[in-house]
């Protein structure tokens, strides 16, 4: 019962790691709002506002865009963060977003967040490379991502339409397992009620 109401309303907020209208990973971000299970919403945040980190500017104050990367995050029950894979890591548009998230370090909006992990590309590694890099930056902001399916969409220009729409049975097939496993996970971790 305890699971069934925790599962009733997730919001999740989708993060795609490229700036790029047309972009693989956004047209993947949109497959899972699509492909959501009952009673999650993932929400899309741009992260073409977030300025640059810079310590100066952040002990001045967050600029308004990193404020609202903040907030989403914390009114958020959980992460999706759809990444590319670019000279064998994430994006550095990616990288940035999670440093000015992960400030200030010990009680940043990303300490104990549930979060899952996709990407895309047109080459043979599926993102596996930009994926583990992210994995390594959450151990430092402790937040807790799915270990698993992972999904790791190689040569996607097959498995998307001229529209974006992800066309490829096996992979939505994999991106709605990866999603119900974020609503599992996220209802375990969940803090318990008395």
């Amino acid at each position: 019962m305890a699971d069934e109401a925790a599962r009733a309303k997730l919001d999740v907020l989708g993060i795609a790691g490229s700036l790029r209208a047309g972009s693989f990973n956004r047209s993947l971000l949109r497959a899972a709002q699509e492909l959501a299970p009952a009673g999650m919403q993932i929400t899309a945040f741009d992260l073409a506002p977030i300025p640059l980190y810079n310590a100066d500017v952040e002990a001045k104050g967050d600029p308004e865009p990193v404020g609202a990367l903040k907030s989403a995050i914390r009114r958020a029950d959980a992460l999706l963060i759809v990444t590319p894979e670019y000279n064998f890591g994430m994006p550095g548009v990616l990288k940035n977003a999670i440093d000015w998230a992960s400030r200030p370090p010990r009680s940043s909006v990303l300490l104990g967040k549930p979060a899952a992990i996709m990407g895309a590309t047109p080459g043979m590694g599926g993102t596996g490379r930009a994926q583990l890099q992210l994995r390594q930056a959450f151990l430092f902001t402790q937040t807790l991502a799915v270990l698993s399916p992972e999904v790791l969409v190689a040569r996607a220009g097959e498995k998307f339409d001229a529209a974006g729409r992800l066309t490829d049975e096996p992979t939505r097939k994999f991106v709605a397992q990866l999603l119900q496993a974020l609503a599992d996970w996220t209802a375990r971790l969940a803090p318990k009620k008395s």
